[in-house]
Order: structure tokens, then sequence, then C-alpha cells
């Protein structure tokens, strides 16, 4: 672990490779695992905000589970998390179909044009989605643009670790394939929830690395 500007930060940011392959994983990590994605107190009434704002883009289950216990409930841990249905698909899922050639991350690693023309369904955050053509003004919970990082807190000190889950194995053989480290996949989500400044202090801390074959 390193200590960068009161965090203490794993290894892992920079040893582990990471993309996203929406072609191969089709949006997995937003309907699989046994609870909702982590939210902070202040993100609640932006969830809240979100499905007004967004309520027609959810599944009539989702609506109907957030009209009943509201849009997050606490896991087993007291923590508060996005609601569920089906005890696995967050309520603010919507799906559609993924135009390979629109996916930069996949169509880069595309085998043939003939990959490039094929349309798989996938799962969507509907937020993102929203935030993205401009019809809301947030993106969504921080813990998900993290992801694989995730936060926890040592002895007042916030830990920044990288999760493992077996399916984002593509999302790391496409790393791989790009050399693209983890935190440099996540610079525009580190830097909404550290600042710049944190985030090149953990570049400077990859070269340095690098430089000193820690990372090879």
């Amino acid at each position: 672990m390193l200590e960068i500007l009161n965090t203490l930060v794993s290894l892992d940011l920079f040893k582990v490779f990471f993309c996203c392959d929406l072609e191969k994983c089709h949006g997995a990590c937003c309907i699989e695992g046994d609870a909702g994605a982590p939210v902070t107190m202040e993100e609640v009434e932006l969830l809240e905000e979100a499905y007004e704002k967004l309520h027609d883009d959810l599944s009539p289950e989702a609506q109907q589970q957030i009209e009943s216990e509201g849009v997050v409930y606490p896991d087993k841990d007291g923590e508060l998390v996005t609601q569920i249905i089906n005890g696995k698909d967050c309520v603010f899922v919507k799906y559609g179909e993924l135009e390979s050639s629109e996916n930069s991350e996949s169509s880069e690693n595309s085998d043939s044009s003939e990959n490039s023309e094929k349309s798989s369904p996938c799962a969507f955050c509907a937020i993102d989605s929203a935030y993205r053509c401009g019809r809301f003004h947030w993106q969504k919970p921080i813990s998900c643009a993290l992801y694989p990082v995730r936060l926890s807190k040592v002895g007042g000190i916030t830990a920044v670790n990288v999760h493992k889950w077996d399916i984002c194995q593509p999302a790391r053989d496409l790393g791989k394939k790009l050399q693209l480290p983890v935190y440099q996949f996540l610079k525009e989500p580190l830097i909404r929830r550290f600042g710049q400044a944190w985030w090149d202090e953990c570049d400077l801390a990859a070269k340095e690395l690098k430089k000193a074959g820690y990372l090879d």
C-alpha cells in the first residue's frame, strides 16, 4: 500500500490492467451479485430525483419495487445500497442493444469486420445513459463509476483497493491487451472522487514504481 494524500492506495491500481468490454460481459456488473450498489447519504436524494425524472425508462418491476421500498435499502452490513429486483438486477438497469462499432473499448479489440456489425443485448444504467445524452445532470453513484475500485475506511483513512470479480475477466483481458492499468482507466471518476492533485500523485507514483521495477 502507498500513502497518497491521506489515502492508502493498493499497488493493484497500477498492476492490474482493466478496460470494460461490454461486448463480452453485457453489463453483468449491473445485474449480478446479492446486493445493490453502495451509495452515500448525499446520493440518496439524487437517486430519488433520478427516479422521478427517469421513471418511464425503468421496468414495471423496478417501478413497483421503488414505490414500495424506496430507492435504497440497508444491506447485511447496514450500508445503504440501491434497490434490486429478482434478487440481483439494480432497479436503475435498462436493457438495450449494444452496437459493437459504438463501443470504443471493445471495437478496438474486434477480431473481424463481421463482429463489428453485430449487436448484443446489454444491461445499461438508466441514469448514466440519461446523463450522457443530456437528460439528467448527475451521472451515477460514485461506487458504480469507480468499479473495480472499492473504497473502505482504515482507522479513519480511506483505503483504495481493486476488487476482482470473475464476471470482469473480459475487462482484465482487454485491459492487458491495451496495457491500461486501473488508475488510468478510471482517471475521470477517480478525479471526481479525490481531485486532480490526487490523481497526479498516483500517476507520478506509477512512473516511479515502474522505473524502480516494481510493475514489471
